[in-house]
């Protein structure tokens, strides 16, 4: 379980985060939804620390993020980023296997057995000694995904992980993240894809100008939103 309380976030005079408070419960799948800016992606990434926070705290299974060595929260809070955040000059196996042997300290040879289970789980085994700049965007994701959950984490983010593909890709990598929904995995999804959050979210929250406005069963959510805020934003995505 993840619980946010009274979080807030600036960046300069910009207050990015407005007092936020939520609980993300343990094995359900949470779509955030929102227009650009209104602090979706800071969210995620003051949970596994990439910000830290100006005030308040997030607790990840009761204990403050801030009691965790970073190298145990890397292992427990997963993340896939909108631009892939690959290295390089690491081929694809090497990427995945990197994080195994600097922050586990598993041998060359384990790091890579286990890099190629996970590689092979997101269906891109048969690329292990390309580059990343030799990939599409949609297996380059594939890659991230795999990088990510090669920690068998407890808990996975996505920061809008479709929005840098072309429309053709979009749907392989919403693919995979369907697998990871309702397999005991606690999943937060930056999305605009709402289609994806309709099928795949347990819970939607839509977020604007920093603050949590409504959230709710995605079913529910959809169909009968009931802040005039987020009826405006459904309407003008949706039509």
């Amino acid at each position: 379980m993840i619980n946010i309380k009274n979080v807030n976030k600036y960046f300069g005079d910009l207050h990015v985060l407005k007092d936020v408070s939520h609980t993300f419960q343990t094995g359900k799948t949470t779509a955030i939804i929102g227009a650009s800016g209104s602090g979706k992606s800071t969210l995620l990434r003051c949970i596994n620390q990439l910000e830290i926070m100006d005030s308040g705290d997030i607790y990840v299974d009761d204990k403050s993020i801030y009691e965790y060595k970073h190298t145990d929260l890397v292992t427990k809070v997963g993340m896939v980023f909108q631009q892939f955040n690959l290295f390089s000059n690491m081929t694809v196996l090497e990427n995945v296997a990197y994080a195994l042997k600097r922050v586990k300290k598993l041998s060359k040879e384990e790091a890579q057995k286990q890099a190629l289970t996970a590689l092979t789980t997101v269906n891109v085994q048969d690329k292990i000694k390309q580059y990343p700049a030799t990939l599409s965007g949609g297996q380059k994701q594939r890659v991230a995904l795999a990088r990510a959950m090669v920690h068998k984490p407890d808990v996975m983010l996505f920061d809008e992980p479709t929005s840098a593909l072309d429309p053709e890709m979009v749907n392989e990598v919403l693919d995979e993240i369907k697998k990871l929904a309702h397999t005991g995995l606690t999943n937060i999804i930056v999305t605009h894809e709402m289609g994806f959050a309709k099928e795949v979210a347990d819970e939607v929250i839509y977020m604007d100008d920093g603050k949590i406005i409504e959230y709710g069963p995605a079913k529910e959510f959809f169909e009968h939103p009931t802040q005039e805020r987020t009826k405006q934003f459904l309407t003008k995505i949706l039509s």
